[in-house]
């Protein structure tokens, strides 16, 4: 039986402990937050935490095998809200989210040494498997590791580059602020890998900068939402303008300075709406584009999917991702997509069929694609249509029963 542990539960995580726990191969999926949705305690708080905790909530096939260690990471969500920013400092912060890893990841050690015999195998994630997989591979049981971004090497390689092409978005780039300490303990993780999963070949690719690159690497793409029944994608008005949608946060890393351009070079061809959060850091450039774009700083998940809905192309220029679980769920509400090689989109869309891929810091190819839609609605049309049948194979269904295959093929090789 698999110890798995993830402090936040992501969707993807989840769907790896139901893969596992349909596989009978689940025997605790330790987190945080797994509130019931309802659970008392949640109308104690204000909505927006509510929410987030709602986030949250795991299948019913999870709850007889989920340990949860809260104190922390209610502590984080709580503190952010009230602006307490001494209790989140990097890596340091009693709250913070490095600690909130660091605390998990000790606590699911501990609990695998004094209840060995109950475990065959572990599961982790980046930053949170570093006690885990030493306590494992003391023990003799095999590691599975769940990177869902690139390699931190490589990033740092490209971020420093970018900080130079782009001073002035610099101070957005935040992937440049891990400690030396932080670092290390990403490549132990790493090395204590028995198997790596990955969900792109970008991230796969980046891996090869390792000192020691993973002989066992996984490429398992993540799910799409499921497309609505009989929904078809929206359809543009001779003379509007092509409704460009953006979401994410509001930093280089994500590649936002080549998009304004590519947009605002088309002038009144397009117009942009941002869904995201700004950096703490400030950055003139982008003060002065939320002046000029619509944005929108939060959403709850249902309501980014009804503003997809309502755009005509989704446009994620990132210069490093690990997937951009965006991508599919933009597709599933009928978008063509403009994306980079540096996210999923060339394992999840072919060119010119559901979008396009274009170069990493390219706004002249960005604006190319762009002026293309805008000037050709059929063509749109059926990039949309060709993006709602390729969401409705990319299925969570299909992430689980990749995951339970693969993960069977690790801890039983023979």
């Amino acid at each position: 039986m698999i110890l798995q542990a993830h402090p936040t539960g992501n969707a993807n995580v989840r769907h790896a402990a139901l893969a596992l726990a349909q596989a009978g191969l689940l025997g605790e999926f330790h987190t945080c937050l797994a509130p019931a949705p309802d659970a008392a305690w949640l109308r104690l708080l204000p909505a927006a935490l509510r929410r987030q905790a709602l986030r949250r909530a795991i299948p019913p096939e999870l709850v007889g095998h989920t340990r949860t260690r809260p104190a922390r990471e209610l502590g984080r969500l709580v503190f952010s809200a009230l602006g307490w920013t001494r209790w989140l400092r990097p890596e340091t912060g009693p709250c913070c989210i490095d600690t909130v890893y660091r605390d998990l990841d000790e606590a699911a050690a501990r609990r695998l040494r004094s209840h060995r015999p109950r475990f065959t195998a572990v599961y982790a994630y980046e930053d949170g498997a570093d006690a885990l997989f030493a306590t494992a591979r003391e023990l003799g049981l095999p590691t599975v590791y769940d990177l869902p971004i690139g390699y931190w090497r490589f990033a740092r390689r490209l971020l420093a580059e970018e900080a130079e092409l782009s001073p002035e978005w610099a101070g957005t780039l935040g992937g440049l602020r891990d400690s030396e300490a932080k670092l290390a303990r990403k490549d132990r993780e790493l090395a204590q890998a028995d198997a790596v999963f990955v969900a792109s070949s970008f991230t796969r690719a980046t891996l090869a900068e390792a000192p020691a690159p993973p002989k066992n690497i996984i490429v398992i793409p993540y799910g799409a939402p499921t497309p609505l029944a009989g929904v078809e994608p929206v359809r543009r008005a001779p003379g509007d303008p092509l409704r460009v949608l953006f979401v994410g946060s509001l930093g280089q890393r994500k590649g936002l300075r080549y998009l304004l351009e590519a947009v605002e070079s088309l002038g009144t061809t397009c117009t942009l709406t941002l869904i995201g959060t700004v950096p703490d850091a400030p950055c003139a450039p982008l003060a002065s584009a939320l002046r000029r774009h619509r944005r929108i700083a939060s959403l709850p998940h249902a309501e980014i999917l009804a503003e997809m809905r309502r755009h005509h192309v989704f446009v994620f220029p990132s210069l490093f991702e690990g997937f951009g679980l965006v991508l599919l769920e933009a597709m599933s509400c009928g978008l063509p997509l403009i994306a980079t090689p540096h996210t999923a989109a060339p394992d999840v869309i072919t060119e010119g069929r559901e979008g396009s891929i274009v170069p990493i810091r390219d706004s002249k190819a960005i604006a190319e694609r762009l002026a293309t839609l805008a000037s050709d609605e059929d063509r749109r049309y059926a990039q949309a249509c060709a993006a709602i049948a390729r969401a409705r194979e990319l299925t969570w269904e299909r992430y689980r029963s990749i995951i339970a295959r693969e993960v069977t093929l690790v801890i039983k090789p023979d």
